[in-house]
């Protein structure tokens, strides 16, 4: 099934929330580890993991006193099939464009173009 879910897409349209995501890939941080890793206050990483939460990026669990954040890339394979139909046809395109370039026709097209 491809999502439709608005937040994944919101989510991971910002850079920082991509980047905590990547940082996440290591395997599960504590939000004061995530924190330290961007310059940017500790109350705005909360907000951003709080978008990812809401976007099944990320899980959370508690430990104690601490939180522990980890990546949940199910939404992301969904991200990836959607992504997929662009792909197949970028594929095509640029095919379609390496055989043009490497045509006779193309060849003779640069001999005789005078540009503008």
């Amino acid at each position: 099934m491809v999502t439709n879910d608005p937040a994944v897409f919101a989510a991971i349209a910002d850079p920082t929330r991509r980047a905590i995501l990547d940082a996440l890939r290591g395997g599960e941080r504590s939000a004061g580890d995530i924190a330290a890793l961007f310059p940017v206050s500790r109350p705005a990483v909360s907000k951003h993991l709080r978008v990812l939460r809401r976007a099944r990026l990320v899980g959370e669990r508690k430990v104690a006193q601490s939180r522990l954040y980890s990546l949940d890339p199910a939404p992301l394979r969904e991200v990836d099939r959607w992504l997929d139909v662009y792909r197949t046809f970028w594929t095509a395109r640029l095919l379609d464009l390496k055989r043009y370039a490497e045509s006779p026709d193309a060849r003779t097209d640069a001999r005789t173009d005078t540009g503008p």
